[in-house]
């Protein structure tokens, strides 16, 4: 009886003890759950039998591992959930009402988060062993990777709720910031502060997104997203989403600027996600100049870099087509029409035409 006494007191103190660490790391919120997934799973396969996940097949796939944690990490019976702030700004919406002007997603703005957490989530590992060295512990850290899922967990484990534009949300945080965790094999004490779902009557995420891509409240069609279309879509975007897009070419962030819980932000410490070479305030044909070398030193270290050089200029062609009337804008465009490959000719061609319309000249 007593050995188990002081087994759960040391666990106490190791709970104690990595949230004090996760603050050190610059997480302003870490909470340990021990979680059921079975609602969201069915909520999950739900959704991608209505065909709303796109082209990204694997949110059909890896079965029990994506809802029962020891199924991905053996032994595991807790999830170490962290939160870590992001926004560094407040230029978005000049920037979006400026149609000369290229809108990026405020979380790609800096240092690829996946890097930085991971990092600071790897630290937070090796000292949960080394507090530990008598136990066999089974762990393993996360960001935006593997088949977990995040937003249930951290809305379980009271990191917010989940709001009615599928992100999480916080109280004092609103949506601007990160989630990462770590699965544990070890039995520590679970925080059960979750967090009542306040959105209310309010229905302003859902009303101001471009593309209409909420079919009802808590469910996102990801084929009409933005942040789906101009990057987890490998393809042509269809054409008649083009116009809506307006000049976000990577990502979008419009139902997180309207929601009233991001009215008053607080602003991120981390002068890793700073802005890069002015990407919170760049001009579209600024971006659209870049050869490829160009495109890969000036991302590197950054989340765009992921979509490529191909889908990158895709997307810029879309914003330099739906910007106003330029010959400076054709011109470019006419530039870069015969080295371009065949997807970014016709999303080109299509930004020629776009342009003549409202130089008044008709399409060739």
């Amino acid at each position: 009886m007593s050995r188990t006494i002081d087994s759960n007191k040391s666990l106490q103190e190791l709970a104690v003890k990595i949230k004090n660490w996760g603050a050190h790391q610059g997480f302003q919120q870490v909470a340990i759950v021990e979680p059921d997934l079975s609602q969201a799973s069915k909520n999950l396969r739900k959704w991608v039998s209505d065909g709303y996940h796109g082209t990204m097949d694997w949110m059909d796939k890896h079965g029990e591992k994506r809802y029962k944690i020891n199924k991905l990490v053996d032994q595991a019976v807790r999830v170490i959930c962290f939160r870590m702030d992001y926004l560094t700004d407040n230029k978005m919406i000049a920037v979006l009402k400026n149609d000369n002007k290229a809108y990026i997603s405020r979380y790609a703005l800096g240092r690829d988060y996946h890097k930085l957490i991971r990092r600071r989530l790897a630290e937070i590992v090796c000292r949960i062993r080394q507090e530990m060295p008598s136990h066999d512990v089974n762990q393993r850290a996360f960001v935006d990777s593997a088949p977990i899922m995040e937003k249930p967990l951290a809305a379980q484990a009271g990191l917010g709720w989940i709001g009615k534009n599928t992100l999480l949300l916080n109280e004092k945080a609103g949506s601007w910031f990160f989630i990462g965790e770590i699965y544990t094999s070890l039995k520590l004490p679970t925080d059960i502060s979750k967090t009542e779902n306040q959105c209310g009557n309010c229905r302003a995420c859902n009303s101001i997104c471009p593309t209409n891509a909420f079919p009802k409240p808590y469910i996102l069609d990801a084929r009409r997203c933005i942040s789906y279309l101009t990057i987890e879509n490998k393809y042509k975007i269809p054409e008649e989403m083009r116009p809506l897009i307006g000049n976000r070419v990577f990502g979008c962030d419009d139902c997180q600027i309207i929601c009233p819980w991001n009215r008053f932000p607080t602003e991120s410490q981390e002068s890793d996600f700073k802005p890069r070479h002015n990407f919170d305030d760049i001009d579209l044909l600024t971006l659209f100049a870049w050869n490829e070398e160009e495109f890969l030193f000036k991302t590197l270290g950054s989340a765009i870099r992921r979509i490529g050089y191909e889908r990158w200029q895709r997307n810029l062609a879309i914003g330099l087509g739906n910007s106003k009337g330029n010959t400076d804008v054709v011109a470019a465009l006419m530039q870069r029409l015969t080295v371009s490959s065949s997807l970014v000719q016709e999303h080109i061609l299509w930004a020629i035409n776009q342009q003549r319309k409202k130089l008044g000249h008709t399409a060739g």
